[in-house]
């Protein structure tokens, strides 16, 4: 007899039963859990909170760049938000999640407000370009005045009108020297004809973007003078007076210093670079020692130092002011106005400006008797900057210098070197060598943290930049510096030619050391773009590696091989395409550079050859066995992973006829023009021609796998991207 009672369903009594069991994520009890052992981590981690929010912001202003548009913009901003709300809401007043709570709403306020930054400085500085190039009379007024007698030319900076909607704008021209006239000087009223273009995007990807650098310096084209220029109205006197002082005190220092350590001199004094020859900036560029050619933290802290120390001892001498005021402060003042007006006299570019502010930090600590090294000081540095050019995080400059604080203070807090340079009973000898060590441990360690982002900006290092640094950086900065401000001071009376001779002999010295450096074998390595995913992953391995305490620290390692091993593994372009169609680069299994036009323009070259990580001198494409060339196009075949890629590259803009046109196109995988190609222009896989360049910008193109990299695909809706809709 059937019987028609309920089932038995077990309501959990039976632990087994996998009735009642739950997916992992969706326990309570699981989720707590994960909640008390991160509570736990944070609040025994015992770390310094303040370089973190720093990150945090910086992360929010780097995300507004990287991210494409205004939807994914707004979108950031309401996670950061949402997430700081939402924390409030689940965790408000419970003790044991006091420190989750604190730590996720402030990261999320402060990433949400970094992006509203970024954001904000693009909306309120941003300058739109000129739609298309254009040759033109126009009257401008000079507003900055750039001497680069090495590359004999010199650069003006005017407001003008564009000719076409007549709204105020912002150019730069290039005047011959032999063109030019001192009277086109700040303030001063010149009528010229130029022909002037868009700042340009990058030419390959990876490459330098110069119109992002443009939209927020102001600049809406950039060009040369054609013809004669006319003086319509004179300087008037009290414009660009400082510029004029810094003009004439570079003058100074080359007619009293001369040759290329007087052009050196010049730099160090007044921030003028304008002089130094092309062979010594390459040299200084392979042996790593670029950096001292930038007024920057080392010229501003040598300065402020250097001041602090001598007016303390002078201060010292005073017993009526040593009686009545706290000599530190007294010196501090004295250095801050130092930096201060160095900064100024140097141009008050953002690197000098950046460093003025760490600088100022320190001289506040010292006069507080706080310590004068600490990466919170670090921080509060990193974040004024960030408020008022957010935009120089993306620049090599900020990367690099903040880089190099971050890894010289987090290296003299650890223990081992705290202990390693503690004063102990020595000899003089012993205790110098332990200097002498420690300094070259910072070198190694600096280099260390430089090295990625140099490879990302510039696809090339110096290999020997760390042992080149620790003789140049204590010669430049207790040597070269103090003789250049010493002899200055004695040409007020006309005593400093002696002095003037040993800043010479320390300088020669130094181009002595970057000529040799650079000339050593293998000592510049060249290598493809890596990718923003890896160097993020560096940038995540190293801030947790300097900034976490504990043996926590030692994760950061975990990011910081991978992002090497990806570094390492990053492939080389088969094929790169310039964002006008014009120049082709192919790397061949043997690392040469066969380049579809020959061309006088070093920086296609040095573009073609850095992104493509190959160091040997190109090889006309016509002169590359196997190729066909006719005076129109070029053909040649690729051998990839056991198959053949044809290509066929436009050489000229001399008319082909169709028919046989969309023939050779039919035969070739990849056809590649600097002008429009019919649409019966077929090729199995890729045209890139004007219509298709105009939209993607410059190619990297990969062949085993096949995949192309453009430029558009970093630059999403910026405004100072011009990319062009594809039909």
């Amino acid at each position: 007899m059937a019987t028609h009672s309920a089932p038995l369903v077990p309501l959990g009594d039976d632990t087994g039963n996998a009735a009642t069991q739950q997916p992992h994520w969706l326990s309570r009890v699981s989720l707590s859990s994960l909640g008390d052992g991160a509570e736990e981590f944070l609040a025994d981690a015992g770390f310094d909170r303040g370089p973190w929010l720093a990150v945090a912001f910086a992360g929010g202003v780097a995300a507004w760049f990287v991210l494409p548009g205004p939807a994914a913009w707004i979108g950031a901003m309401a996670a950061g938000s949402m997430a700081a709300l939402g924390a409030l809401a689940a965790w408000r007043g419970r003790e044991d999640r006091a420190q989750l709570l604190l730590a996720i709403v402030t990261v999320g306020l402060l990433i949400a407000a970094g992006v509203a930054t970024g954001w904000a400085r693009s909306a309120l500085v941003g300058t739109e370009a000129f739609e298309r190039p254009l040759s033109a009379d126009l009257e401008g007024r000079v507003l900055e005045r750039i001497e680069q007698p090495a590359d004999e030319r010199v650069r003006l900076v005017l407001a003008i009108r564009d000719p076409d909607t007549g709204e105020p704008a912002k150019v730069r021209i290039n005047v011959p020297l032999a063109d030019d006239d001192p009277a086109y000087r700040e303030g001063a009223l010149i009528a010229f004809t130029a022909r002037l273009m868009p700042p340009a995007s990058p030419m390959l990807p990876g490459g330098y973007d110069f119109a992002r650098s443009a939209w927020f310096t102001g600049y809406a084209a950039t060009g040369s003078v054609q013809g004669d220029i006319a003086l319509v109205q004179p300087a008037t006197g009290g414009e660009g007076w400082l510029a004029e002082v810094q003009r004439r005190l570079s003058a100074h220092v080359r007619g009293q210093l001369g040759g290329a350590s007087g052009t050196i001199a010049a730099a160090f004094a007044s921030g003028d670079r304008g002089a130094i020859g092309a062979a010594d900036e390459i040299a200084m560029r392979d042996a790593g020692l670029t950096h001292l050619l930038s007024i920057s933290g080392l010229h501003v802290s040598a300065v402020i130092a250097g001041t602090y120390l001598l007016a303390i001892r002078l201060l010292a001498l005073w017993p009526w002011l040593t009686l009545r005021m706290r000599l530190p402060v007294g010196a501090a003042a004295l250095a801050a106005l130092a930096g201060v007006g160095y900064t100024l006299l140097t141009g008050a570019q953002v690197p000098t400006v950046r460093s003025c502010v760490a600088a100022l930090l320190v001289l506040g600590a010292l006069a507080l008797g706080r310590a004068p090294l600490s990466l919170r000081m670090v921080a509060v540095a990193a974040v004024i900057v960030l408020l008022l050019w957010p935009e120089s995080i993306v620049g090599p400059s900020f990367q690099m210098s903040f880089a190099a604080v971050i890894a010289i203070v987090a290296l003299h807090n650890c223990g081992w070197a705290k202990a390693f340079l503690a004063p102990r009973e020595e000899p003089r000898l012993t205790r110098l060598g332990r200097q002498t060590a420690m300094l070259l441990i910072t070198g190694f360690v600096i280099e260390l943290a430089l090295m990625p982002i140099v490879l990302f900006h510039f696809h090339r290092a110096g290999v020997y930049g760390a042992l080149a640094n620790v003789i140049a950086i204590p010669l430049v900065t207790f040597i070269s510096m103090p003789l250049i401000a010493l002899a200055l001071v004695l040409d007020l009376i006309g005593a400093g030619a002696p002095v003037w001779w040993l800043a010479g002999q320390s300088l020669d010295l130094m181009l002595a050391i970057a000529h040799f450096t650079a000339a050593q074998p293998g000592a510049v390595k060249l290598f493809p773009h890596p990718g923003a995913w890896t160097m993020a992953l560096f940038v995540a391995g190293g801030l947790w590696l300097a900034l976490w305490q504990g043996r926590a620290r030692a994760w950061g390692l975990a990011p910081v091989a991978l992002a090497t091993v990806l570094m390492l593994a990053t492939p080389v372009p088969d094929v790169l395409v310039s964002s006008d169609g014009r120049h082709v680069g192919i790397t061949t299994a043997d690392r040469r550079l066969i380049m579809l036009r020959d061309t006088d323009s070093a920086y296609t070259r040095d573009n073609l050859m850095q992104l493509a990580g190959v160091e040997a001198e190109p090889v006309a494409l016509a002169d590359w066995p196997g190729a066909r060339c006719s005076p129109e196009f070029c053909s040649v075949t690729l051998e990839r992973a056991g198959r053949a890629w044809h290509f066929l590259l436009a050489r000229s803009d001399l008319i082909v006829e169709e028919r046989a046109l969309a023939a050779a196109c039919q035969r070739a995988d990849i056809v590649v023009a600097d002008r429009w190609l019919p649409r019966s222009c077929r090729p199995r896989w890729l045209k890139a021609d004007r219509r298709m360049l105009a939209a993607s910008g410059g190619l990297a193109i990969l062949l085993d796998p096949p995949e192309v990299t453009t430029v558009a695909q970093g630059q999403g809706e910026h405004g100072w991207w011009r990319g062009e809709a594809e039909d």
